[in-house]
This record gives C-alpha cells, sequence and structure tokens, in this order.
C-alpha cells in the first residue's frame, strides 16, 4: 500500500495542481523550513460569501512538501475560511498516506502552516518576530 502512496506524492510533487501565482488573490501567507530550505507561498482567491474561489501555491523544496502543498490546494477550493482555519496536521498527514519521520514532518506541515497564515490574514506567524535578534 505504502508504493500506491509514493506514487501518489511523486505524481504531485513533479505535476503540482493549483501551483502558479494566483492573479486577484486577496489572501497569501509565505513561510520557509529554514532548516532544509522548503518555501511555500499560498495564495487564495476569497470571495464576498467567505468561499475560497480560487487556491494556488508557489515554492521549492523536496517531494513531500511540495506534494503536501499541491494534495492540499486541491481539496480546499469551495471551503470557508473558517473550515481553512479548522484543517489540522492530522488531516494534513493523513492526506499524504504514509508514515512521515519526525524529520520530515515540518516539510509535511509547511503547507498547513502556510494556508493557515493566509486563512488568518497574517503577514507574520505570531511569535516569529520574538524570535528574531533586535535591530539597533
Amino acid at each position: 500500500m505504502d508504493d500506491l502512496y509514493r506514487d501518489y506524492i511523486l505524481d504531485h510533487y513533479k505535476n503540482p495542481r493549483n501551483f502558479g501565482e494566483l492573479e486577484g488573490a486577496t489572501h497569501r501567507y509565505h513561510d520557509t523550513n529554514p532548516l532544509c530550505g522548503d518555501e511555500i507561498t499560498m495564495l487564495l482567491q476569497v470571495g464576498e460569501d467567505g468561499r475560497v474561489n480560487d487556491v494556488h501555491f508557489t515554492g521549492r523544496g523536496c517531494a513531500i512538501s511540495q506534494a503536501s502543498a499541491s494534495i492540499l490546494t486541491d481539496e480546499i477550493k469551495g471551503k470557508t475560511l473558517e473550515e481553512l482555519r479548522a484543517v489540522d496536521r492530522e488531516h494534513v498527514l493523513a492526506n499524504l498516506g504514509i508514515t512521515i519521520s519526525p524529520a520530515r514532518v515540518k516539510c509535511a506541515l509547511l503547507s498547513l502552516k502556510a494556508l493557515k497564515g493566509a486563512a488568518w490574514g497574517l503577514t507574520e506567524w505570531p511569535g516569529e518576530a520574538a524570535k528574531e535578534p533586535a535591530k539597533g
């Protein structure tokens, strides 16, 4: 069964769905995994009714991070911002269908963090700025 899911992940990595810029995006959030260099920008086009009319992502990185973003974007069109905010890590990891090693969990969840940032309208992740050294 793992081989089937590995093929599924490789297909999403090699042929990502919803990849590229999104003209008219109303919500966007970019994040990186500094440990491995993966990057994801999640772009949402949300209508007046609060539902996702379209979603794209851009980025680069390993097969797990990029496939996770592709799979996630495939399932969120038509959902409300509240529904996006409720998506959790277990859901994203289950979507991949294979056991993810502790070292790769951040890769798998980078798209979720970018989605949450976009859904909440964040410009930076809460608490992240506090980790940076003070300037001056």
